[in-house]
C-alpha cells in the first residue's frame, strides 16, 4: 500500500475537515435549497483545487451557488457575464496609465476573486475563453511580462445552457479538460420548490449565508488533503478506468492523465468529507461521472447509435475489476 504525501492524515485532521466541509454545505443550503448533493460536489471540487462546469437552464440557482459558496468561506466573489464582445482584458485585467504618478499600473480584472462565476462561458469568443482557462490552470495572470497571482483558494464556477445554442462557441475538448467537475443543478423536488415559492422564503438570499470558514483555512485544508491515504490498488484501479476509456471503440478520445489525477484528488476530498482517512472504490465510482464524462468524446458511429459518454463510462466501470477491500 502507498500513502500520498510524507505523512498520512490523522483521524483528528480528517474529523476537523469533515466538520468544516459539513458546515460549509449547511451554510450554502440556506440559500440553495434541496440540492445538497450538488453543493457537496462543488465543495469537494473547491477543496480538491479544481473548477466546476454547470450545464443547466437559466433560473436553477447557478449564481446563488457561486455567491453562497464564497460567502460561506468568507472569500470574495465576482460574476462575469460572457458575451461575444467580451475581451480577455475584461476578465483578467489590464495595464493602465496613472496620470497622477506617471506610472503604468495593473488594474486587476474580476478573476482576482476566490470564487468566480463565469456565466454562459460558451457565449464568449475562443480568445476570451482561453484567457480564463489559462488563469484556471496557472492561477496567474501575466501582463507585460509580469505575473499576478490570483487569490488562494481560487475556484471558477462556469455555466453554459445546453438548450439554447444560438450565438455560442462550443468549448473545445482541451478546454473542457480544465474543469475538474461537470454537473447540473436541476429543478428542486416538490417540497423544496414549494418552500422556495412561499412568500418570505429565504431561498436565494445570499446575505443570509453565514461565514463559517476563511480562505486561509480552506487553502490549508486543500494542502493537507494531499496527504490522505490512497492505496496502490486504488491508483491502479483509477488508471485501469482511464485505460479502458482509451481502448473503447465507441470513444475517439478517452480520459486524459489530468482527468485521472483530478479523480484522485476528488476522491481524497470526498473520503475525508465522509470521515475516512483513506479512499475506497465506492468513492471513485461515485465521482467518476462528474469528473470524467465531460472529458470523453464519442466516435461518429457511437453518436449515430445514440450513445452517450455517461452510458459508455457506466459500461467501462462495470467491466474494470474492483480492488478487494483487503487490498485497500
Amino acid at each position: 500500500m502507498t500513502v500520498t504525501g510524507t505523512h498520512a492524515l490523522t483521524e483528528d485532521e480528517v474529523a476537523s475537515f469533515r466538520t468544516l466541509h459539513s458546515r460549509i454545505v449547511d451554510a450554502v443550503e440556506v440559500a440553495l435549497r434541496g440540492k445538497r448533493g450538488v453543493v457537496e460536489l462543488a465543495a469537494v471540487a473547491m477543496f480538491a483545487g479544481g473548477h466546476v462546469l454547470l450545464e443547466d437552464v437559466p433560473g436553477t440557482g447557478k449564481t446563488t451557488l457561486a455567491r453562497s459558496l464564497a460567502a460561506a468561506v468568507g472569500g470574495s466573489s465576482h460574476r462575469v457575464q460572457f458575451t461575444p464582445d467580451l475581451l480577455p482584458s475584461d476578465v483578467t485585467g489590464t495595464s493602465i496609465y496613472d496620470p497622477q504618478t506617471g506610472e503604468i499600473r495593473f488594474r486587476p480584472g474580476p478573476v482576482f476573486s476566490n470564487v468566480v462565476l463565469a456565466d454562459e462561458i460558451n457565449r464568449a469568443a475562443a480568445k476570451t475563453q482561453s484567457a480564463l482557462l489559462e488563469v484556471m490552470e496557472e492561477h496567474t495572470v501575466t501582463v507585460d511580462g509580469v505575473g499576478h497571482a490570483v487569490p488562494d483558494p481560487f475556484i471558477v464556477i462556469a455555466t453554459q445552457n445546453p438548450i439554447d445554442l444560438d450565438g455560442t462557441y462550443r468549448l473545445p475538448e482541451a478546454q473542457l479538460d480544465r474543469f475538474l467537475v461537470r454537473t447540473t443543478i436541476g429543478y428542486p423536488d416538490v417540497e423544496h420548490e414549494l418552500d422556495v415559492l412561499r412568500p418570505g422564503s429565504g431561498a436565494g438570499a445570499v446575505a443570509q449565508v453565514a461565514t463559517v470558514s476563511s480562505p486561509e483555512q480552506v487553502a490549508a485544508q486543500t494542502r493537507a488533503l494531499a496527504r490522505l491515504h490512497v492505496a496502490e490498488p486504488l491508483l491502479r484501479y483509477i488508471r485501469g478506468i482511464g485505460a479502458a476509456t482509451r481502448d473503447d471503440t465507441r470513444l475517439r478520445l478517452g480520459s486524459s492523465t489530468r482527468g485521472l489525477r483530478g479523480l484522485v484528488r476528488c476522491a481524497q476530498a470526498y473520503a475525508a468529507a465522509q470521515g475516512r482517512h483513506y479512499v475506497v472504490p465506492g468513492d471513485v465510482q461515485r465521482l467518476a461521472q462528474p469528473v470524467l464524462a465531460h472529458r470523453l468524446v464519442l466516435s461518429r458511429e457511437a453518436l449515430l447509435a445514440g450513445e452517450t459518454t455517461a452510458g459508455v463510462l457506466d459500461d467501462v466501470l462495470s467491466r474494470v475489476d474492483v480492488p478487494r477491500p483487503s487490498a485497500v
